[in-house]
């Protein structure tokens, strides 16, 4: 039976440089195996700092109260700290898709693996969409603008 939650994966790496290649989808030989993976799965990384971005530009044009987290993600992007953790934190889109069926998060995860064993990636993740294992958006009352 398919599980009714759907999936992501997402990964950070350790190097400012590497990072920046990955997020201007720049080829360089080192990451080789990195994007050759993500075409085998059509995979297509996305820097977490510039979807926070991305959401506060959208905010901002369209008006913050339709945007519940715009207060927290305004206060992450705009927190020296935060966007040097966010511009090496990557999540991945699988056919344009945030979240995909497990078996494609499953094997998309078996083939970065080796990745974080040869030092490229520091961390691997993989989120389900069930509101009881992830951390929940904060709480209106604990935004600070």
């Amino acid at each position: 039976m398919a599980s009714q939650w759907q999936y992501q994966v997402r990964f950070d790496v350790n190097d400012p440089a590497a990072a920046e290649s990955i997020r201007r989808q720049v080829h360089e030989p080192a990451l080789a195996g990195l994007f050759d993976i993500l075409a085998r799965h059509r995979a297509v990384p996305k820097c977490q700092f510039d979807a926070f971005s991305e959401y506060v530009a959208a905010a901002e044009e369209r008006g913050i109260e339709s945007y519940p987290l715009y207060h927290w993600t305004k206060a992450t992007i705009d927190n020296s700290a935060k966007k040097e953790k966010y511009l090496k934190s990557f999540t991945l889109y699988v056919d344009d898709r945030e979240v995909y069926a497990k078996e494609i998060a499953d094997s998309l995860e078996a083939d970065l693996q080796p990745l974080v064993t040869g030092g490229l990636i520091m961390r691997l993740s993989k989120y389900d969409t069930n509101p009881s294992t992830n951390p929940q958006p904060p709480q209106r009352g604990g935004e600070q603008g």
